[in-house]
């Protein structure tokens, strides 16, 4: 209550400054003619002004993904305060929490709890998030709930990527090339070229090719971690009339490359003890075969993994809408196939300890139809979804240094899932309107999953004392279907004193299904499914722009039932770690968000945004017994802190200048729902800078570094202690590199 409270009197005191700021700073804007350009997006399913929409949104515009240098996902995210970033596989498994609600889990036939929908296309699967940008037109974050547009899997809030469409407007195009650190070449390009006055295309691609990986392993003598990725994608967008306009994408992505790995620590001290060892996790510490990592560097180890990372995607998107005049229709249909094989050292040693290989194939395929229009008071949206997804998978596990022998896994899970959904604006007076909406979702998943001891070294499998060649014998197995619906509601009150203000408060639900855990696993009970999640959200908050300033404040508070998180299952031979429920969590917590570009320094541009966040677990049963309530949530930091700023001048005649520097603090933040100290990363600050000029006649060339500090934090952790190891994954070394482009 004290939080909460103290976030209160915060968001009375930020609206009442912003009451009192826009009528004098509306009469000076008037005389003047200056105030900053609205900043138009979709985040409700329909173009609107971002003053005009009652909730937490954030916008980054082409230039600033460019300057920003966002190219994945993960790069998307860590812009925004009250987000947290983890890697559960290096370069590979990007996991994306939002004012603390997300999933703490890396299997492939589990839902992300952050929606992400590119080009309005949702992603059905974690496996699925690490892929790269190029020629996006824009990107969106929606903070809280987002139970009744985007509906299921979307209770932390939604990321939405929109590509840049073909034109009719001319022929225009864009080619990049660079060159940086880790011998590190790309290039990407993009032309767009009208078929006539109704008709136009648009190709685009990009390639990376990274000639050495910032991981060395020292078993091997090579570096890990390179990357030869092609992208390419191709549209062609039909307006027959104003009324129309229909719009297909295929894309194609293709990855042959390396994983990284973690470094290494062990359970016991060194033999004989040496005093002032404090195991586990002292880098002096060994595991059951006497390894330890010595070096201190979290990026050198001795693995026993091909590191190899081979993934083929393709997506076809075919957005439609026709203006009826009384009503818009909009159809969104998508299809995706995607297929990969990557290897993991869990234990990042130089034996078979807990090694593995998993290969996914992922079909899905989804269907979205809506009608949105206007009356004279009432704004309204209206619309179904369905889709489809089949995962399949397997997983190849080497224990032969510990259990001499080798196991596979597999699953084979379909999920069906069917949604209709409605939201309606009100206006209760020009300055005061009422938002509710509603969604039914029903959702069905079948999963049949195994484990299978192959017993492949002689004498026998120490793992089920099964002798060599007697295999395989299935050691844990689960044939399950099941059924979800839910009712997922919104309600809100907006209130718009002024052209330039909006005032908000809103409560609002959402949901996650449940599923099951896919891996490795010793006993059945480790394989059975999980519980759906749900989260109540009260929010209230204040956004508006001046002549110089915007900016946007929000406090929020939610109740979270049943929440899925990483439990460390020791039911069976081998521990695991997978997904489990615990009953009850709270969370509340503050955004701000605040630019600032001064009139009297043509081309600065100022930001900073600030998250605070508060969470607490309820009780839950541990493999070490019950854990109280009291607990954090996993990768919640308590503060977050972003900073930019950009300056652009006049160089030379022709040329213009221009100079940025992104900065983000996170605070010390716990890996698992048991805060383990072990696993726990320390508070840390990543700075970004960019120095570039460019001509009149399009020409670009840049300088640019990334994490310029070199800071070394870590973003996942991994116990398994009575198996005598543990490692943390930690995040990417400071990158630099050069880059010339040019418009056309």
């Amino acid at each position: 209550m004290e939080m909460a409270s103290k976030l209160s009197c915060l968001l009375l005191a930020t609206t009442a400054l912003a009451t009192s700021l826009p009528a004098a700073a509306q009469t000076e804007a008037e005389e003047t003619g200056r105030r900053l350009d609205a900043i138009i997006v979709t985040a409700q399913k329909q173009a609107q002004d971002i003053l005009d929409v009652g909730a937490n949104v954030t916008a980054f515009s082409a230039d600033d993904i460019a300057i920003r240098r966002i190219e994945q996902v993960g790069d998307f995210a860590a812009a925004l305060a009250n987000v947290d970033i983890k890697e559960i596989a290096p370069g590979t498994l990007p996991i994306i929490s939002i004012r603390g609600v997300g999933l703490n889990d890396w299997s492939a036939t589990n839902n992300p709890s952050a929606g992400i929908y590119v080009d309005e296309v949702p992603v059905s699967s974690l496996v699925m998030m690490n892929f790269d940008l190029f020629d996006i037109d824009r990107m969106e974050a929606l903070k809280g709930p987002q139970g009744t547009l985007y509906g299921r899997n979307s209770t932390a809030g939604a990321l939405n990527i929109h590509s840049a469409r073909p034109t009719t407007e001319g022929v225009s195009g864009y080619l990049s090339g660079g060159y940086g650190s880790y011998e590190t070449a790309t290039g990407e390009g993009w032309v767009n070229q009208p078929l006539g006055e109704t008709v136009a295309v648009r190709l685009s691609g990009k390639v990376i090719n990274q000639g050495k990986g910032f991981f060395y392993n020292s078993l091997t003598d090579r570096d890990y971690g390179r990357r030869d990725i092609l992208l390419g994608r191709a549209q062609i967008r039909w307006q027959p009339s104003d009324d129309a306009d229909i719009n297909l994408k295929v894309e194609r992505q293709r990855s042959r490359s390396e994983g990284g790995n973690g470094e290494f620590f062990g359970a016991f001290p060194p033999n004989p003890v040496m005093p002032g060892v404090a195991c586990p996790g002292d880098s002096r510490c060994r595991n059951l075969f006497g390894y330890s990592d010595t070096d201190g560097d979290p990026f050198t180890g001795a693995y026993s993994v091909d590191p190899t990372y081979n993934l083929d995607q393709t997506t076809i998107t075919f957005n439609a809408s026709y203006d009826l005049g009384w009503a818009t229709v909009t159809s969104v249909t998508g299809h995706a196939d995607f297929e990969r094989t990557w290897g993991a050292d869990v234990d990042a040693s130089p034996l078979p300890i807990a090694d593995y290989v998993e290969q996914d194939d992922i079909e899905q395929f989804s269907q979205e139809l809506r009608l949105s229009g206007n009356l004279e008071r009432l704004n309204w949206l209206a619309g179904f979804f369905y889709s489809t997804d089949t995962i399949q998978g397997t997983y190849d596990g080497n224990l032969k240094a510990i259990f001499n022998t080798t196991t596979l896994s597999g699953w084979d899970q379909t999920a069906h899932s069917a949604a209709a959904f409605g939201q309606v604006e009100y206006d209760l007076t020009p300055e005061v309107s009422l938002v509710g909406g509603v969604r039914y979702t029903e959702e069905k998943k079948k999963n049949t999953g195994f484990t299978e001891d192959l017993a492949t070294s002689c004498p026998a499998s120490f793992l089920t004392r099964l002798p060599c060649g007697a295999g395989p014998l299935r050691i844990a197995s689960v044939n399950a279907t099941i059924d979800n619906q839910d009712w997922s509601w919104k309600g809100g009150i907006n209130w718009k004193p002024a052209d330039n203000l909006l005032v908000y408060a809103s409560v609002s639900s959402g949901m996650k299904s449940g599923g099951f855990f896919s891996g490795f696993a010793t006993t059945s009970s480790a394989l059975q499914p999980y519980r759906p999640e749900s989260l109540l959200a009260y929010e209230a908050g204040t956004k508006g722009r001046t002549r110089e300033f915007d900016w946007s404040a929000s406090v929020f508070h939610y109740d979270y039932e049943d929440v899925q998180t990483f439990i460390r299952d020791e039911s069976g031979v081998v521990p695991v770690q997978r997904l489990g429920n615990v009953d009850e969590a709270t969370l509340s917590g503050l955004d701000f968000d605040l630019g600032y570009q001064p009139e009297a320094i043509d081309g600065l541009r100022l930001s900073a945004g600030l998250g605070l966040l508060d969470t607490e677990l309820g009780a839950f049963l541990s493999s070490n017994g019950l854990v109280p309530a009291g607990n954090k949530m996993a990768n919640a930091p308590e503060t977050t802190l972003t900073l930019g700023g950009q300056y652009e001048f006049p160089l030379t005649a022709g040329w213009t200048a221009q100079l940025s520097t992104n900065g983000r603090y996170v605070s010390e933040t716990y890996k698992d729902a048991q805060n383990l100290e072990l696993l726990k990363s320390g508070d840390y600050w990543l700075m970004d800078a960019r120095a570039g000029a460019s001509s009149q006649d399009g020409w670009t060339i840049a300088l640019w570094a990334k994490n310029l500090r070199d800071e070394r934090y870590v973003t996942h952790g991994t116990n398994l202690l009575t198996l005598g190891f543990g490692s943390r994954i930690y995040g990417a070394p400071r990158t630099y590199g050069i880059s010339v482009s040019r418009h056309f």
